[in-house]
């Protein structure tokens, strides 16, 4: 079994307990009260290159990255450095996430005279999760192209539309952008890490980013270990980045993010 799919058979047995029916209504009635004025899409439709940074404690790939890391400590440094948003992983077993911290985040952000959407990074199965992901004040959601039905994006993103959440459909190989392009994207993340074998490789952006159109939002996800790296994927066009390894690491994140957009 590749590694993706071992994470998604957990992730189904994970969320087993709480799968129940999740009303569209309901949702909507939820996301109207929870509104915010910046979508997720709105945070990343800026003429520089926009930054999505990540709260990641640790990953299959390169295990410990900042293990105990206070989730709201790493959010205010991200703002403080000018993120355009947020990716918070909320998967405990693999990444060392928990929903905990996106409700943390979301509530300092509530308090804070600035600021900026949060996309909830996970295994993303079924429509509870939505609600899950609306009720800790998320503005978005991951849809893993490659894990999931056809009948699931749709359920998925029928569930996000209601309640005001943007998707951000990500993708690995042209086959897959083929997928997400049926489901109307408004965000596509192509993530040059290959989730089967996790293996990174930043050519995955260059020959995917081109072909998206554009209409589309388009993220380049992982590898991005240095501002060059930025650079290098928003010349293929790459609207934004999402980087989680090395901001965690960063000894001066203000320093990253701003020369990651291009600035002095």
């Amino acid at each position: 079994m590749d590694k993706l799919a071992e994470i998604m058979d957990w992730k189904r047995k994970e969320i087993s307990t709480l799968i129940r029916p999740v009303n569209l209504n309901d949702l909507e009635n939820i996301g109207n009260r929870m509104k915010t004025d910046l979508s997720f899409a709105e945070a990343l439709a800026i003429d520089e290159l926009s930054v999505i940074a990540e709260i990641k404690r640790k990953s299959p790939s390169a295990g410990d990255i900042a293990e105990g890391a206070s989730a709201v400590e790493q959010a205010r440094n991200y703002l403080n450095a000018d993120a355009d948003a947020l990716s918070i992983l909320t998967d405990k077993k693999y990444f060392g996430g928990q929903l905990k911290d996106l409700w943390e985040v979301n509530d300092f952000l509530g308090n804070h005279q600035r600021s900026i959407p949060t996309l909830r990074k996970d295994f993303m199965v079924h429509p509870v999760q939505v609600l899950e992901a609306l009720e800790a004040g998320a503005r978005a959601i991951l849809l893993i192209v490659r894990a999931l039905s056809d009948d699931e994006l749709k359920s998925l993103r029928e569930a996000a539309d209601a309640s005001g959440l943007d998707c951000l459909y990500e993708i690995h190989e042209l086959e897959e952008l083929e997928k997400a392009l049926n489901h109307d994207p408004k965000i596509i993340g192509v993530n040059n890490r290959d989730l089967t074998r996790f293996v990174t490789n930043l050519e995955i952006s260059e020959e995917l980013i081109p072909q998206i159109p554009n209409h589309i939002i388009k993220v380049s996800e992982s590898g991005i270990f240095s501002p060059e790296d930025a650079w290098q994927v928003r010349a293929v066009g790459a609207d934004a980045v999402l980087c989680g390894e090395a901001l965690m690491k960063a000894e001066d994140v203000d320093s990253f993010i701003h020369e990651m957009k291009g600035r002095e």
